[in-house]
């Protein structure tokens, strides 16, 4: 199935769920587990320039095949053939502009086997701009815990490391931000040949003033 009718599955579907304030000191934070549908979440792909996008085949969806909690989570598939390529989904978490944050993603993301080569790399990202390129998520193995602050947030490392649901995490510092709205993106790049399917849930964006 095609982009765009995954797109329209979504369309469909319910809305997400987005948490009140959790106290004072913090901004609202972002769950979702996947079990109203798609709501405001988006799909985005990219490939190298030697390949047409249109040529690249991927799709994303609900699904109740696998989750980690509840009945339904959110997969995730493309291609291998070409040893290029990445697919996400985005969706945007209203902010207080004006101020500096701590902010912490995690999310659970699951990988048919355990696997001594990697063979896809999860992406992850939050910052003032939806990604529309590969290169708008961190580079293979960095993670922005480890930086301080940083124009935007995210990691990119292997996935196949564990059979079933693993966690992925990290930290970002912001600079002071203009904006209300930020954007959490979740997805994996093709880094071995081969078609694959990984599932995501239980995603959650943590927003503390600095």
């Amino acid at each position: 199935m095609r982009r765009r009718e995954y797109l329209e599955l979504g369309a469909a579907t319910g809305a997400v769920t987005v948490a009140g304030c959790l106290g004072e000191s913090r901004e609202p934070a972002f769950e979702e587990g996947f079990e109203d549908g798609l709501g405001e979440w988006e799909s985005g792909a990219a490939i190298g320039p030697e390949v047409d996008l249109e040529e690249f085949e991927w799709e994303f969806g609900i699904s109740e095949a696998e989750a980690a909690s509840g009945e339904y989570s959110l997969r995730i598939w493309n291609e291998g053939d070409y040893d290029d390529g990445v697919t996400w989904g985005v969706h945007p978490v209203s902010i207080e502009a004006g101020q500096a944050y701590e902010a912490t993603v995690s999310a659970q993301i699951w990988s048919e086997s355990e696997s001594f080569n990697t063979l896809r790399d999860a992406v992850m990202y939050l910052g003032p701009d939806p990604p529309a390129v590969e290169e708008d998520f961190p580079h293979p193995g960095v993670n922005t815990t480890d930086l301080g602050e940083a124009p935007y947030g995210g990691l990119r490392e292997p996935l196949w490391l564990t059979d079933g649901w693993r966690e992925y995490r990290f930290e970002w510092t912001t600079p002071e931000l203009s904006t209300d709205t930020l954007y959490v993106a979740i997805g994996h790049a093709v880094i071995w040949e081969g078609d694959a399917a990984h599932y995501v849930d239980d995603v959650s964006v943590e927003i503390e003033p600095r």
